[in-house]
Order: C-alpha cells, then sequence, then structure tokens
C-alpha cells in the first residue's frame, strides 16, 4: 500500500501544524540536482532563487555531499568547549581564501550580522574610543540583514518591525545609494563606529547601486575611522560574478558577512572576516555558538568553496548573467507589462508593470511555475531571478524562452 502524501495534503500540513510566517508558491518539493528540482508528483523545475542564493553551486553537489556525509560519519559536534580536527583547517583555508586574518564562525546569516555588529561596537570602545553605549551604526534605507530584534530595529519595512517594539538603539538610517548622506551623517556624529551596507540589496529587488558608490563609502569611512561592513551574505560567493560584489570595486570590507552559499546550502554555515586589529577585541566568553563551527559545518564550507574555485562559477555567472539581461531586456523594449531588468551575474530581477493588476507578479511566478520554473516576487511587483551558477547557456536560453512565453501570455 502506498502512504505517500499527496502535494495538497502535504501543504494542508504546514498550515495546520507551522506558523503562518511565510507565503510560499504552492509546490512542494521533493528532490534537487545541480539547477533543478522535482515535486512530490515528479514534475521538473528549474530553480530560479537558488534558496534565496544559497545553492549558487546546485542543488546536491556531489563533492559537497560527499564532505558532508564523510564527516557526518564521523564527528557531528564538539562544542566550542574542546578543538576540533576540521575547524583549524577551514578557518585557514577561508581566511585565505578572502584575504583576512581571523574568521568567527555562526551558522546563519542573522547570526552572522549580529555577531558583526557586536564586533563593530567593541572596537569602537576599546580601539577608536567612543564612550560606552554611545556607538552608532550607519545603515541603509530598504535593508534587509535578518529578522532578530536588533536587525528588524533599524529596518524601514513595517512588515519586519511592526509589533516587535521596543527597538534596540544605535543605529542611524541614510538613503542608500547616496554618498552625500553618508558623509553628512559622518560629520554630525564622531561616535559613528561603522557603516553596514548591502552591495546589491537584494531583498529590496535587486538594487544596484550607481558605479563607484561602494568605493566612494569606503574611502569615506577610511577618512573618519570608521568600519566598512559588506554584508555579502546574498551577494557573495560568486553570485554577482566576481567572489564577492564589493570586488567589482575593488573595496576590501573591514567586515565581511558572508553566509548561505558558504555551506552550498547543505547545512546553515555563516562566518564573520576581520583583521587582527579589529577581531581580537573578542575574548572567550564573550561571544560564540555551540553549533558555530561544527566539523560539519567546516568541512562542507571547504568543499563549497572548492567547488566555487574549481568550477569558475564567478565566471560563469558574469558570461551568463550579461547575457541574461541582455534577452531579457530585449523582450522589455516591446512589452506592456515587463519594464525593464536589473541586477550583477546572475542576481537579477524583472520589474513589472502592476498598475492594472496588484498580485501581476504572483500570478506571473504561478504560471512560471506551472511552465516548469520556479522564481519568487519580492514587493510585489519584482520578480527575482537567481538560478545555480551551475546553470550552462543551453539551459539558460531555455528558461528564457520559458520566461518570455509565459509573460507573453499576460500581454
Amino acid at each position: 500500500m502506498n502512504n505517500k502524501l499527496t502535494a495538497s495534503q502535504l501543504i494542508e500540513l504546514e498550515n495546520r501544524y507551522g506558523a503562518h510566517n511565510y507565503h510560499p508558491i504552492p509546490v512542494v518539493l521533493e528532490r534537487g540536482e545541480g539547477v533543478y528540482v522535482w515535486d512530490v508528483d515528479g514534475k521538473r523545475y528549474y530553480d530560479f532563487l537558488s534558496a534565496y542564493s544559497a545553492v549558487n553551486q546546485g542543488h546536491c553537489h556531489p563533492r559537497i555531499i560527499h564532505a558532508l556525509m564523510e564527516q557526518a560519519q564521523k564527528l557531528t559536534l564538539t562544542s566550542r568547549a574542546f578543538y576540533n580536527d576540521r575547524l583549524g583547517l577551514y578557518e585557514e583555508y577561508a581566511t585565505q581564501y578572502f584575504g583576512y586574518d581571523k574568521l568567527l564562525p555562526m551558522n546563519t546569516g542573522a547570526e552572522a550580522v549580529e555577531t558583526a555588529l557586536k564586533l563593530c561596537r567593541k572596537w569602537a570602545y576599546e580601539k577608536k574610543g567612543v564612550a560606552e553605549e554611545q556607538a552608532t551604526i550607519i545603515v541603509c534605507e530598504g535593508n534587509f540583514h535578518g529578522r532578530t530584534i536588533s536587525i528588524v530595529s533599524f529596518s524601514v519595512d513595517p512588515d519586519a518591525y511592526g509589533g516587535y517594539g521596543p527597538y534596540t538603539p544605535g543605529f542611524k538610517v541614510i538613503p542608500y545609494n547616496d554618498v552625500e548622506a553618508l558623509k553628512q551623517a559622518l560629520l554630525e556624529n564622531p561616535n559613528i563606529a561603522g557603516f553596514l551596507v548591502e552591495p546589491i540589496q537584494g531583498e529590496a529587488g535587486v538594487y544596484v547601486p550607481d558605479d563607484g558608490y561602494l568605493k566612494a563609502c569606503y574611502d569615506l569611512c577610511k577618512e573618519h575611522n570608521v568600519l566598512f561592513i559588506a554584508d555579502e551574505v546574498q551577494t557573495g560567493i560568486a553570485r554577482t560574478g566576481k567572489l564577492l560584489a564589493c570586488d567589482h570595486e575593488g573595496v576590501h570590507p573591514d567586515i565581511l558577512i558572508l553566509g548561505k552559499a558558504l555551506s552550498g546550502g547543505v547545512c546553515p554555515v555563516s562566518a564573520v572576516l576581520a583583521d587582527d586589529a579589529i577581531m581580537d577585541v573578542m575574548h572567550p566568553g564573550q561571544h560564540g555558538s555551540t553549533f558555530g563551527g561544527n566539523p560539519i559545518a567546516a568541512s562542507v564550507a571547504i568543499a563549497a568553496l572548492e567547488v566555487v574555485k574549481d568550477e569558475e562559477l564567478a565566471l560563469n555567472a558574469d558570461r551568463l548573467g550579461s547575457l541574461f539581461r541582455m534577452e531579457i531586456q530585449n523582450y522589455c523594449n516591446t512589452s506592456n507589462i515587463a519594464l525593464s531588468v536589473r541586477g550583477k551575474g546572475l542576481l537579477n530581477a524583472l520589474i513589472i508593470n502592476n498598475d492594472k493588476q496588484k498580485d501581476l507578479a504572483w500570478d506571473i511566478c504561478l504560471k512560471l511555475a506551472e511552465n516548469g520554473l520556479l522564481a519568487k516576487p519580492t514587493h510585489t511587483n519584482i520578480i527575482r531571478f537567481a538560478p545555480p551558477l551551475v546553470i550552462t547557456e543551453v539551459q539558460l536560453y531555455r528558461c528564457l524562452d520559458i520566461i518570455n512565453r509565459t509573460i507573453a501570455a499576460f500581454e
């Protein structure tokens, strides 16, 4: 007797027993390989979300899965009460890979952001000489850095912060892509400890700042002895056509935040990287994580980074991303619905004209799924397209055909 549950039954289980804090596209996925995922009915889809850029290396990459399984059979967790035989190797590999002295291992992107905030404030008090309780960190409008209380305290999205007060003080919000706003904020307050910024704002709809913005902000931070903190949780690990999005402007952040694709989507792995002059303010007992730096995470992260390098995924993202935007823009030039495309590498967004139909982007994504491609809207009229970086040119053209045919049905 086959007791396998149907898609509708599985969705009902989540609706009945799970918190209603997400609104997923109604497909129930069971298996993944490379750029493809399959639902419980065996239908195959192209994945054009990549778990919000966590599976840059493709679903279930064999080298990463091998590292996971090999380590899982030996030792999974020690906590940081003891040394393990994998963490030091991972720290050495990753610091050399990204060009830093030290790595502080965590699990999720939000944890890594919180870690960077703590590190920045502690540096300000111990190294910059800011008076206790006075350190301020500058952030940008439209930001998305996670969902913890401190992080939502500086969000401008009511859905993110509404109903969670009182909020954590010590942050100043300025416009994104506005160098003068940063300059003015730095001049007005000598207690600025850091500037936290996404090189490209992902959840805001793949908002790409002007060329030179990051470098100008970095230079201002250097001038005022302020730490430049880059949240590359979504944009890092080859997604934008460079190893880091900051590499497009030759910026080496004082504090680098990584997550998502640091494990290839296999398990939660995040990290904060900085040089000794910053990281050395952390001492035993002042910050940590039971699971951070566990042997599985360390082994998986090394394998995930090796895949990015060995398979030249940044180059593939750069080449195919340019092709994708060119082809989509050609369609936009004659469309009443698809207005424009923007992005870098294989992190892209299509702007939809939803003047006549508020939920048009959602309906397009439902039809895309019906046609075999998974994507999801953000901010009501923006569809993010971010396939695994292992996608081939042939596969990309097949996906472009699906996207164009799907949108044409709504014209």
